[in-house]
């Protein structure tokens, strides 16, 4: 490691390694997702931020019956439209995810100085919060829900699982996501409030290679971190 570079990671708390992965089914991403978290439990990896697309896909969460109830579209329908259903082993309800939305998995140790559940959700709001703002978009969020939202709609949705202070699963921000997919559910299990993308709000095309610049960026900011290409 050159002396700058040295420099400048002793300024930040945390070093966090981003893996920009393109698209990948989401069964390959859980199976990667596993194998990191007990990666980074021995140390062998540093944090990680992994950025990707799915193909489209309705997740369901551990909560009740994952989220089942709030499937709306048949089983005929879905496979006529190509989505598959897949278990996720992550907080939240059902959800949907498809082109045109960046998913985000970070991979990181919070112990000892991220402790707090509470924290790291806010945290990942707050990340999708500034990239809005990065286009002119005001986002924020709704008391008592959880994800970042424009209006009464939902921009990011967040699903996260945390064993022993390992975090893994993380965030969905809609880009230029295909918004009609969302009829196929009840997002979240929220049937009062709709679902909208940067796209939608900006009024304007946008590129997801940028978006993702701008996730890591403000990613860097809220984990008071510096970030590596990996």
């Amino acid at each position: 490691m050159s002396d700058v570079v040295s420099d400048v990671v002793s300024g930040f708390s945390r070093t966090i390694e981003v893996r920009r992965l393109g698209i990948v089914p989401y069964e390959e991403a859980l199976a990667l997702q596993r194998g990191l978290v007990e990666e980074r439990r021995a140390e062998r990896v540093p944090d990680l931020l992994l950025l990707l697309q799915h193909p489209r896909v309705i997740t369901f969460g551990v909560k009740g019956d994952g989220g089942r109830s709030n499937v709306l579209a048949t089983d005929d329908r879905l496979a006529e439209l190509g989505v598959q259903l897949s278990e996720t082993g992550r907080g939240g309800d059902v959800t949907y995810h498809g082109p045109g939305q960046i998913v985000g998995y970070p991979i990181l140790n919070l112990d000892p100085d991220r402790r707090d559940v509470h924290r790291y959700v806010r945290d990942l709001e707050e990340v999708m919060i500034r990239v809005c703002g990065d286009y002119g978009v005001t986002a924020g969020r709704i008391k008592g829900l959880t994800g970042t939202w424009v209006g009464d709609e939902k921009i990011g949705a967040i699903g996260v699982r945390i064993s022993r202070w390992i975090t893994s699963h993380g965030f969905a921000f809609n880009v230029n996501t295909n918004l009609a997919d969302f009829a196929l559910i009840v997002p979240c299990g929220i049937a009062d409030h709709g679902v909208t993308s940067l796209e939608r709000v900006s009024g304007r095309d946008i590129s997801l290679a940028d978006v993702e610049d701008r996730l890591v960026k403000r990613f860097a900011e809220v984990f008071d971190a510096v970030t590596v290409a990996g």
